[in-house]
């Protein structure tokens, strides 16, 4: 273990980093919360046809800050690998690649959310549209569940990482560990017992206080006078 020294270049990129975090949060919560979230129904397939359809702008707006969120994401894994990687090589490199495989698998889910409005879009052409899109809608609810699975394990590294680094108080890496923790739990949940997510579904807030805490506090970082 290497404990960091704090760096005006060091500074710079945990700013950038932080700048991007901000970025994820926002446009993530604003997809998934804002824009998404009002439009469907998973028990209604034809309310929800006639939401999406009746804003459209809304719908794509929400795919195009997911895209953005991704991008971003890409960008901060590679940032933060190269903040901490003198702390642990080998757990920086993990937590960058698990960041990413997370990155991909959100990216690729949003492929389904594209299939829902071209089915909804063609719908007098095809029998059950609406259903057959709750189907893509669905799908890529759980592709975004999967791809949280892989950004568990990255905070559970990360939250280490930030521990050992001395450049960050301990307390933000506890956080990001106990976000890990929520994040492999709720999809798990999700995965192999539905019936207990929406019971675990106000453990999230932990993982939105840690994190933004988290961003807050590189967004602070100042290099050495």
């Amino acid at each position: 273990m290497t404990p960091l020294a704090l760096t005006a270049d060091l500074a710079r990129k945990a700013r950038l980093a932080g700048c991007l975090y901000l970025v994820i949060i926002v446009t993530g919560l604003g997809a998934e919360l804002g824009l998404r979230a009002p439009l469907i129904d998973f028990s209604d397939a034809d309310a929800t046809a006639a939401a999406i359809l009746a804003a459209p702008v809304q719908f794509r707006l929400a795919i195009a800050s997911d895209l953005m969120m991704a991008l971003s994401d890409a960008g901060l894994a590679i940032l933060l690998y190269l903040i901490f990687r003198t702390v642990a090589p080998g757990l920086a490199l993990s937590a960058m690649v698990f960041r990413l495989i997370q990155t991909v698998l959100i990216a690729t889910s949003l492929t389904a959310l594209l299939a829902a409005w071209l089915v909804l879009s063609r719908a007098d052409e095809l029998t059950d549209a609406p259903v057959l899109a709750l189907v893509f809608l669905g799908l890529h609810a759980y592709g975004y569940d999967l791809g949280l699975v892989f950004f568990g394990v990255n905070s559970l590294i990360m939250g280490s990482l930030v521990w050992r680094s001395g450049l960050i108080a301990r307390a933000f890496g506890a956080g990001l560990g106990i976000a890990g923790l929520v994040y492999v739990t709720g999809s798990g949940l999700r995965f192999f017992a539905p019936e207990f997510s929406p019971v675990f579904l106000p453990a999230y807030g932990l993982t939105i206080l840690a994190e933004t805490a988290f961003c807050l506090r590189l967004l602070s970082q100042k290099g050495p006078k």
